[in-house]
């Protein structure tokens, strides 16, 4: 993995093969196939050692596997989903999206390439079943919590939204609470109030010609401009309050729109209380949310990666039989080699699909025929004679 450019581009499995006859054997007898520059530079060989599980019975284990091929569909859904949400959170920057999908402080890459099974977390004490409801209850708490910070956050993104789309717009629609002061209002008085006038501006000689016969009861050189955009200018005009309603849909009529504004003290300081906090809010979410989907989504791959591996155990039980004695890996296809490092392989593992009268002597093959179908039944689209599942790099396949 030179470079982040060729490594975006590489494919992994994680793959089990039969011991033949030792582990270390079959290893070396792949590698010398894909992994032996530079005559087979197809790909990278990361083998890594699995506990010995506690592995039940035959029933209990295709039960298990059929439960975990469903499992491994969700955790990558909600791996996706969280990645998503950081993405969206970072304002779709993929360079800095793609730098913190991480585990840890390891790159998708680096984890996979260097996977070892998390004895910490997982104790191989428990059953098989165990393990996989661990792995289940630990995402399905994760998942639950992020669902619930995304709506919280959501709600306050909204409202924060909305209060700042009021803020914008023209002199005809936006809030005014922050273009007005006091000072232009008539207060305290038993009979007259200001009215706020949003004028279009190519109207703007025509208002000041006629607004004082609008309706009766305006006074008289009461107009004054507060402000104006590129396409409304802001009058205040001051009246008896007994005309509002006329002067409001006579002035409509003619183009002119009144602006339900009235002055009040309280409600002006809460407005602008009501901005500072959910912006504060929205601020103090958004850092906590982008932290949390970094750690979470870490945990959740890395489950992800377990479910994956007892995939990997479950099946390579059922078809390599007992007692275990197969070797997992890791498997990095290089760019554009997995057509060829696939076929290599199916040719050479050709061998594990015949029945024990027809294998050789001394190879590790098994006793008992592999149904060719029982991969496709756990998930895999494309039957091959050994043990393999795709494991996605999230961010990696833009």
């Amino acid at each position: 993995m030179s470079s982040s450019s060729s490594a975006s581009a590489s494919v992994y499995w994680l793959v089990s093969i039969p011991a033949d006859p030792t582990k270390l054997d079959a290893v070396n007898k792949l590698r010398d196939r894909i992994a032996s520059p530079p005559k087979a530079d197809y790909a990278d060989i990361c083998p890594f050692s699995l506990p010995e599980f506690k592995i039940g019975t035959l029933d209990a284990l295709m039960v298990l596997s059929d439960d975990l091929t469903k499992t491994d569909g969700q955790f990558e859904t909600i791996a996706i989903k969280i990645s998503d949400n950081l993405k969206t959170l970072l304002g779709g920057d993929v360079e800095e999206w793609r730098n913190n999908l991480q585990v840890g402080d390891k790159s998708l890459h680096q984890y996979l390439h260097g996977f070892q099974w998390n004895t910490m977390k997982y104790r191989t004490d428990k059953s098989l079943r165990e393990l996989a409801d661990t792995i289940i209850q630990e995402v399905a708490q994760v998942d639950e919590l992020m669902k619930k910070k995304m709506q919280a956050y959501s709600q306050v993104k909204t409202a924060l939204q909305t209060l700042q789309r009021k803020e914008t717009g023209n002199l005809a629609t936006r809030n005014i609470a922050g273009i007005v002061n006091k000072d232009n209002f008539v207060l305290d008085s038993e009979y007259l109030t200001t009215l706020l006038v949003a004028v279009p501006k190519n109207a703007e000689r025509e208002w000041l010609g006629k607004y004082e016969s609008i309706c009766q009861m305006v006074v008289p050189r009461s107009s004054t401009k507060l402000a104006e955009d590129d396409e409304y200018c802001l009058y205040s005009v001051t009246l008896f309050q007994r005309v509002v309603e006329e002067f409001t849909r006579n002035a409509r009529e003619q183009k002119f729109m009144v602006r339900d504004f009235k002055w009040n003290d309280h409600d002006i300081l809460l407005s602008k209380k009501e901005l500072v906090e959910l912006i504060a809010a929205e601020k103090e979410q958004w850092t906590t949310l982008v932290r949390l989907c970094k750690t979470n989504f870490g945990e959740i791959y890395a489950s992800w990666t377990h479910i994956k591996v007892l995939r990997v155990y479950v099946e390579s039980v059922l078809r390599y039989g007992l007692p275990p004695d197969f070797q997992a890996m890791v498997i990095r296809i290089k760019p554009k080699m997995e057509r060829k490092v696939k076929d290599i392989m199916n040719q050479y593992y050709a061998r594990l699909t015949l029945g024990a009268g027809q294998a050789k002597a001394g190879k590790g093959i098994l006793d008992e025929p592999v149904e060719e179908n029982l991969q496709m039944l756990m998930g895999e689209k494309e039957f091959t004679p050994f043990v393999m599942f795709a494991a996605r790099i999230i961010g990696g396949d833009l």
